[in-house]
């Protein structure tokens, strides 16, 4: 699967983890992979177990129950170039997130999804590029082996 320039949001600026999860989710839903009700799963799956992965990404994506809400895959983009924190509301130290994945993957698809944007984004160096990005073809091109 290809990301989508219409996919990427840049420049963005919110004001709590749940604000960028239905941003991220939005853009899922206004590119027709996910039924609006995919949102709240998003939201849900977060609640459970923090989508924060590190080196100031997160990949929110939908509970178990969430997948029948999946129309096609897809990955969506919000960079916060001011970050948003998020770590748990009873937790002190702070998960400052610049980039935001929003993921939606039909027959466990997803995983690999995962897989891939954790691996890119594992060097820390790969994220800030992505935090500096100012289009969103440099976005997709630093993305481009995502998804292959």
């Amino acid at each position: 699967m290809e990301l989508q320039a219409n996919m990427i949001k840049l420049n963005q600026d919110v004001a709590t983890k749940e604000q960028a999860i239905r941003m991220a989710g939005q853009l899922l839903v206004d590119n027709g992979c996910v039924g609006p009700e995919y949102i709240e799963s998003m939201i849900a799956r977060n609640n459970d177990v923090s989508t924060y992965m590190g080196n100031f990404i997160a990949i929110p994506h939908g509970t178990d129950e969430g997948k029948k809400f999946i129309k096609k895959t897809g990955i969506s983009v919000v960079q916060i170039p001011m970050g948003v924190d998020f770590s748990a509301d009873d937790d002190d130290t702070e998960q400052l997130v610049t980039v935001v994945f929003g993921i939606a993957g039909l027959n466990n698809e997803h995983l690999q999804l995962l897989s891939q944007i954790a691996l890119f984004c594992s060097d820390v160096s790969n994220v800030a590029k992505l935090a500096d990005a100012q289009t969103p073809n440099e976005v997709i091109n630093l993305l481009k082996e995502v998804g292959k």
